[in-house]
């Protein structure tokens, strides 16, 4: 039983000394998002539906809940808004080419429509981000008008 007590109370230590650690803040601008809202101009509806369910993950900006401040939650989240951003960055939007703009609203409409976004991890605990089927309609009707409209651009690679 005593090695059970030490394991337990090493583990405490090292959980307390981990507290002291965590990885750098997705701490933007607000904006770091204006090019993209100027050039893709969702309505008042969608635009509210992006900073619900997008925005964290996929921008310089993540609103960080109390539980980011434990180790190693802080390093899991992280690692969701480095991904997230490395598949679609509303704050790098203006360093995208046309064609790139198009395949990234492409894959917009395909995660959406599949209700593969917003993810299920995220949903759990950001219930006001779960899509309903209007919502999903709206974004994806938005979507492909921001594709029409970059359809129409030269597309210089």
């Amino acid at each position: 039983m005593k090695i059970i007590k030490k394991i337990l109370l090493f583990l405490l230590v090292v959980f307390v000394l981990a507290q002291l650690f965590g990885p750098e803040k997705n701490e933007g601008k607000l904006e770091s998002m204006d090019s993209f809202y100027a050039e893709t101009n969702p309505p008042d509806d969608v635009k509210l539906i992006l900073k619900e369910s997008c925005n964290d993950c996929h921008s310089d900006v993540t609103r960080y809940p109390w539980y980011n401040n434990i180790t190693p939650v802080n390093f899991w989240m992280a690692e969701h808004v480095k991904d997230g951003k490395k598949h679609f960055n509303i704050s790098g939007w203006e360093n995208n080419s046309v064609k790139k703009k198009d395949h990234k609203f492409e894959e917009l409409i395909e995660m959406v429509e599949e209700k593969e976004m917003p993810l299920p991890s995220y949903t759990w605990t950001h219930t006001e981000a779960k899509l309903t089927d209007t919502q999903i309609k709206s974004v994806v009707e938005w979507a492909k008008q921001v594709r029409l409209k970059y359809s129409l651009e030269p597309k210089a690679e």
